[in-house]
Order: C-alpha cells, then structure tokens, then sequence
C-alpha cells in the first residue's frame, strides 16, 4: 500500500511529491522523494504520528474534578489526595472504560503510541496486578501501539510505609515486580511492549532504584522515572539521603540514553546539565504541569540537548498533542516576555517542537517509530489542508501554523503499524 499526500514531513520540512509505502510488516518500505504520480490523499499532509511518553490513562477520570479551590493551599499534593480518591472506587470494567476513552482519544489527537506510565496494579475484588492485563486490553481495542511502562511502588514516601489508595500501587519487592512484569509481557499483543519505572525517589528507595536500573539495561528496557516536579519533593530527598533526587541517580545508576526524568521542573542547572550529558532524557507534560502549578523547567539548558526531549500527556485532563506544544512555546514566551522559545538555530520553532511529539518521545520508549523513513514502524497522521484552522496557509508556514493555529478538528486519521483506524 502506498501514501501519497500533498505535503510530507521528513527531515524536519514539508515536501512535495513524496510516496510512502506502508510494508506488510507494518513497517516503511520505499520512501519515494520524486513522486511522478498524482496524490492518493490530496488536500492532506502527512507527518510521523505523535509519540506520548508519559500517560496515567486512569486520570482520565479526574477530568473536571479538582478544579474548585476552597483552601489557599491547593496544589500538586491537595490533588494527589483526589487521585487516591478515584482509584479507590476503581473496577475492572471502570478502569477499561476509562482507559479505553483515553487512548481513543488519543487517537484522535494524532497520537499513534503511548507510554503507559502505569502504577495502578491492584482492583478492589481482583487478581493481583489485574489492573496490567485491563490496561493492555483497553489499549489493544484502541489499536494504539503501548509501550507498557510498568511501575515498581514500595514506599509512601521517604522512609514511609504505603497507606490509603498507595496499596494498590503496592508492587512489594523486586522479585514480585519482575514476576508480574513479566506476565504482563506475555501478555502483551501485537504493536505492544514493556518498559521498567521506578515510580519516584519517594515510591522505591535508592538502593533498590539501582538494581531494578541494573536489571532493566540487562534485560534491554528503558527506564522511566518522575523527578523534581515539586520542590517539596527535593526537599524531602535531601532530608532523607544529602542528596537531590537528579543527583542521587547519577552518583548511584550510571544513567544513559535508557533513562527518562518525567517533569524534571526543579532540577538545578548543574544537576541537569550533567543529567543530558550523559544522554537521558527528559519528557516534559506541559499541560498537566500547568494545570497543577508545577512551574517552568529551564529551558536554556534542555534546548541545549534538544535531542533529548519528549511529551507526555499525564494526567490526560486535556489529551492534545498539538496543544502540548502550544502550551510549552506560549507559555514561555509569557515567562519570558519574548518571542520564539523553543527555537533552534535557525529561528525555527516547528522542528524542535516537532521533534519532542515524535523522534524524542519514540527514543524514549525505545522504540523505532516517529519518523517516516525505509525500516521505521509505519505510524502516520494525516492531517486536512482545508480544515478551518488550516485554511489559507502557505507550505512554508504549515509547520508554525498547525502547532499554533490548528488542533484535533485538522487531523482526519491515524495509522499504526500499517493499518489506518479508519479503514
């Protein structure tokens, strides 16, 4: 099967004439960059599907909730007592409803793969660790390609033992993690895999971070992580063990490109300069961080190793990729007080920004997917020229536009793996 929209994104630009063969294997075959033959798609662009790093499909329920603020402290930690409230009342068919809307959702918004940042293992009246098969089955009906980050959670915080909502996050010790680790690989169905998390610092002690780290680069998984997203957070850390989070885990896991900080907002420059030279990554979720007051992460020094960059919807209260890197760029540029944050050395937003929704969130997941070339997974979106947000704009500026301008009404269907949702 062959794709032949008006304009293709490759290598950071739109191009014209561009054939795309879909492989049976659900991979690329031939890119034809000289396409004599009329488009199969007009009036449509065509870009590598959105990658989502970092999702708790279960939040998608919080949706609406928490958002009336009777207190003056209402923040990270007043919403987290909320969240513990909806996994209490959690059951399998709740959890599959909700997580099946989720990833639907995102396949609306363009997003062809998430990473599923997944830590709610246990339901009330269930087998232990049921929560994993519902969230593969709600995934496998979406058709969306999963990259199951299961999380290890010991602890309800430094030196605390788990309470309340934290005990259905309760993995136990490394052998129980690994053995339903692994059940959940067999689980596992086609266009799905695994990866490890350590939820944070607070959730699973350092030493114990080390080995599952140790254990995860044997296996050949990546290796997930939420990091300084609250102050109070490295100040409990530096309390416990002298250390900040960030650099706890460089002194203790000789880190590579397998480890990703999710948020990585309070992380000093120092710590984060030696965190990206060693070349993890670091996956930002601007819209949750927004929503929940989190701050701004430095961006002189993530720009520096843009490379190094992914998006995460989180807790999926809003689900748009095109609107996370809208928040990231405009958001900035508030703080800022200046134009063209997110810029590259050209003075161009739209390839480090399009990057971060794709080549950045697919090598942070491990996998080969977010770009469109001979061999990569064959994950499309195809976006509508002449859809509202997207009329009367010249080629040149179709990158600049659909970020800033267009949203999910532009996107007319997703393909994963060779097979369009909409076939």
């Amino acid at each position: 099967m062959t794709v032949h929209a008006e304009w293709t994104w490759l290598d950071g630009e739109f191009h014209r004439n561009v054939e795309v063969t879909l492989g049976e294997d659900g991979r690329f075959g031939p890119i034809d960059r000289a396409a004599v033959s009329p488009p199969t798609h007009p009036r449509t662009a065509l870009l590598p599907g959105f990658v989502n790093a970092h999702s708790h499909a279960f939040q998608r329920g919080l949706r609406g909730q928490g958002e009336r603020f009777p207190a003056d402290a209402e923040n990270f930690w007043t919403w987290r007592e909320a969240m513990y409230g909806l996994v209490a009342g959690l059951t399998a068919e709740s959890l599959l409803e909700l997580s099946r809307s989720a990833f639907d959702e995102m396949r609306r918004a363009g997003i062809t793969t998430v990473g599923e940042f997944h830590y709610l293992h246990h339901l009330q009246g269930e087998d232990l660790f049921a929560g994993d098969r519902v969230v593969l089955q709600a995934a496998r009906e979406s058709g969306i390609r999963t990259v199951l980050l299961s999380a290890h959670y010991t602890h309800g915080g430094f030196g605390e033992a788990l309470s309340g909502g934290q005990l259905q996050f309760d993995t136990t010790d490394a052998s129980a993690y690994w053995s339903a680790f692994d059940a959940a690989a067999a689980a596992c169905g086609p266009n799905q895999s695994m990866g490890v998390v350590a939820h944070s610092l607070r959730a699973v002690p350092i030493d114990e971070l080390a080995e599952l780290h140790a254990e995860a680069v044997r296996r050949g998984h990546v290796l997930h992580i939420h990091v300084e997203e609250q102050q109070r957070e490295i100040d409990e850390c530096v309390a416990a063990t002298g250390r900040t989070p960030t650099r706890l885990l460089l002194e203790r896991l000789e880190p590579g490109p397998e480890c990703t900080s999710v948020h990585a907002t309070h992380t000093s420059g120092e710590d984060l300069e030696a965190w990206l030279a060693r070349g993890c990554g670091v996956c930002l979720c601007p819209l949750t961080e927004a929503n929940l007051g989190d701050g701004f992460p430095d961006r002189a020094r993530m720009l520096r190793h843009a490379g190094a960059l992914a998006i995460g919807s989180d807790s999926n209260a809003r689900i748009s990729m095109l609107e996370e890197l809208r928040m990231l760029e405009l958001a900035h540029r508030l703080h800022d007080g200046s134009r063209g944050a997110w810029r590259d050395g050209a003075g161009r937003i739209d390839r480090v920004l399009m990057d971060m929704a794709t080549i950045g969130g697919a090598a942070s997941l491990g996998i080969d997917a977010g770009r469109i070339a001979e061999g990569a997974l064959a994950d499309l979106v195809l976006v509508d020229l002449d859809s509202d947000t997207l009329a009367h704009v010249e080629p040149e500026h179709l990158g600049a536009a659909l970020l800033l301008g267009a949203d999910r009404e532009a996107i007319i269907d997703t393909c994963v793996g060779g097979v369009w949702s909409k076939a």
